[in-house]
């Protein structure tokens, strides 16, 4: 891989800035750029990062970045225009090209109705980890800061009984909102995770564990009290058993706090 000259690299992307307009140009631009900067010693054509399922480039992170600054306030402007890239983008099916995908959904007006069918039908399908969590982080980004009470009604249709698989994706998308300094409406979210950690299911137990840790963070009083509750309602002999599972991954004070309620199951 060349080392990377700034200047050069700032001409590059103001090219692709160019051409944002027009997807098949900006499609071998992009490539031709991603192509420079590949150390060949570390792959071959259809080689993959090492926690990837995409072919890649192995792109420099500074790189990326760069093509992203230049690309977001175009983004936030016009939304058709960031719509079909995003759409070439993701169909040519690189790691790097399907990351700057879901990177220009994060920067469209959440007011463009197109914009949560293409989250919902690739949050659907998307098979790599990278690339789903830029998907339920990034995409969302706008979408979760400006209209914040839509972003819940989203994720809740995520979190429908029928909807098994797409509860993972629900619960790690509340996330970033949950860890937010200047969001205050957590039993919102508690209601919403309610019949999720309730139902217990083996394959959540990461996303569970995570989520209450987030909680717990933001609202050590508040979370220690909602776990209880569930506990106490004994409903499923489940939901105990997950609790046990994931209890020494959790705040210490939060442990102590819940072995009484789980001694009692």
């Amino acid at each position: 891989m060349p080392a990377i000259d700034l200047a050069r690299l700032k001409k590059q992307t103001a090219r692709l800035a160019d051409l944002f307009d027009q997807p098949a140009v900006f499609i071998p631009a992009l490539q031709e750029i991603l192509d420079l900067y590949v150390n060949h010693s570390l792959r071959t054509r259809k080689s993959v990062a090492p926690s990837s399922v995409l072919p890649t480039y192995r792109t420099p992170t500074e790189i990326l970045q760069r093509i992203e600054s230049e690309l977001s306030p175009l983004a936030s402007q016009n939304a058709n225009q960031a719509l079909e890239l995003a759409d070439e983008l993701w169909d040519t099916g690189y790691l790097e090209t399907r990351l700057l995908a879901a990177f220009l959904l994060g920067h469209i007006s959440p007011e463009e109705d197109r914009l949560l069918a293409r989250l919902t039908a690739w949050t659907q399908k998307v098979r790599d980890p990278n690339v789903r969590t830029s998907l339920l982080t990034n995409s969302l980004a706008r979408l979760r800061k400006e209209t914040p009470d839509q972003f819940l009604i989203l994720v809740t249709e995520w979190l429908y009984p029928h909807r098994q698989q797409l509860w993972s994706n629900g619960l790690q998308a509340l996330l970033p909102l949950i860890k937010a300094q200047d969001f205050e409406n957590l039993p919102s979210i508690f209601d919403i995770i309610d019949p999720i950690i309730e139902a217990a299911p083996t394959f959540l137990q990461g996303d569970i564990e995570n989520i209450i840790r987030a909680l717990y963070k933001a609202s050590p009083t508040e979370t220690t009290y909602f776990i209880k509750n569930i506990l106490e309602r004994k409903k499923n002999p489940k939901t105990s058993l997950l609790i046990r599972r994931i209890l020494p991954t959790l705040p210490t004070d939060l442990q102590i706090s819940l072995q009484e309620g789980l001694k009692a199951n």
